[in-house]
């Protein structure tokens, strides 16, 4: 009934094309940046920080930037990890090597030897596609994971193949307490969110989604896939590599290979599938519940074992952990295709007509 487009008016294009058009929207954005920008570093714990906060965001990164790639322009990725892989190491050698580099110049630069890294990888999708592609940036990730393990120029010649970044600061201000590394990861992550909503919105957006419904089709109209996928690939691999500096410079600290291994990459895909593909807000939707369920289920097995007085060990909870991502990846490819975003807007569109039944 509070939730209408009545008397909101609009006399120009640009305010009938932003992001929220409806004003309850808009607002309810606003207060929702106030709070995660003052009120959860008030109110959250280091545990909270760490465990939850903190790897939600670096995973909604990660998230948005394969959906360009998988949910927008449907070229599927295997390799997402191996783009995170990319991002982190290369940030790491920018930190250690150029003497004075500032901490988020190496992220940044991180994320463009990532796009190299993507693009080169992303030229067979120009031949070919579907599970022939997701082989190919599958070797991708084969590729990078051996790079990584036997070029010890890349871990700094370090004897056990594991690197670590300590004193981050930015603009003189250390980076150390947990609310402190939320609020650094928290503006990436902003920034981000809006530029990719922004080109989604694009006319470069409207090609990806052009050669991802019928790309024969888009190729007649005009649209170029050679730009069109290479640039998709671009974008999505420069957002992981990011996402990939921020989860070993600040939420690791200390890393080695079999951090970005072919597990995160398949961990991104859920996230994209469960939140909902092609969709911005999926991407957050997807990450929060990746992130949560583990530690709901390590919370709520054992305690539902003791109410019926049955010792539950943590391999079964580990596996319990995988089969259900399982079950929900193909109730979500059934049941709802387009994952929890859609039932997001379905709830949002039935609030604008209650309490009428159309």
């Amino acid at each position: 009934m509070f939730y209408r487009e009545n008397g909101q008016f609009k006399t120009s294009y640009r305010a009938d094309s932003q992001i929220f058009p409806i004003a309850q929207d808009r607002v309810g954005i606003a207060l929702l940046l106030v709070f995660a920008i003052v009120g959860v570093p008030l109110l959250a714990d280091e545990y909270l920080f760490r465990a939850i906060l903190i790897p939600f965001l670096i995973l909604s990164l990660a998230a948005i930037g394969l959906n360009i790639l998988v949910g927008y322009c449907g070229q599927i990725s295997l390799g997402s990890g191996a783009f995170m892989a990319v991002g982190a190491y290369a940030a790491y050698n920018f930190f250690i090597r150029v003497d004075g580099m500032p901490v988020v110049l190496a992220i940044l630069a991180g994320g463009l030897c990532s796009t190299v890294v993507g693009v080169l990888f992303g030229i067979p999708s120009l031949r070919i596609k579907g599970l022939y592609l997701a082989v190919a940036t599958l070797a991708a990730q084969f590729f990078v994971d051996w790079s990584f393990l036997r070029i010890a120029w890349f871990t700094n010649y370090s004897s056990s193949g594991t690197v670590s970044v300590a004193d981050l600061s930015l603009f003189g201000v250390p980076i150390a307490s947990p609310a402190g590394k939320y609020l650094f990861c928290l503006g990436f992550v902003l920034v981000f969110a809006l530029l990719a909503k922004n080109l989604v919105r694009s006319g470069i957006g409207r090609e990806w989604m052009a050669i991802r419904d019928m790309d024969v089709a888009a190729a007649v109209i005009g649209i170029r896939p050679v730009y069109a996928k290479l640039s998709a690939f671009a974008v999505s691999s420069f957002i992981v590599g990011v996402a990939g500096a921020l989860w070993g410079f600040v939420h690791l600290g200390s890393w080695e290979p079999a951090a970005f291994s072919i597990e995160r990459s398949f961990q991104l895909l859920f996230m994209v599938i469960i939140g909902g593909l092609g969709s911005i807000m999926g991407s957050f939707f997807g990450a929060a519940f990746i992130v949560i369920l583990p530690i709901f289920l390590n919370q709520a097995l054992p305690a539902l074992g003791a109410l019926f007085g049955i010792s539950i060990s943590t391999a079964v909870i580990a596996h319990s952990e995988q089969m259900l991502f399982g079950g929900l990846i193909v109730f979500f490819l059934v049941v709802e295709p387009h994952g929890l975003a859609r039932l997001w807007s379905i709830g949002k569109e039935k609030l604008r007509v209650w309490p009428f039944p159309h």
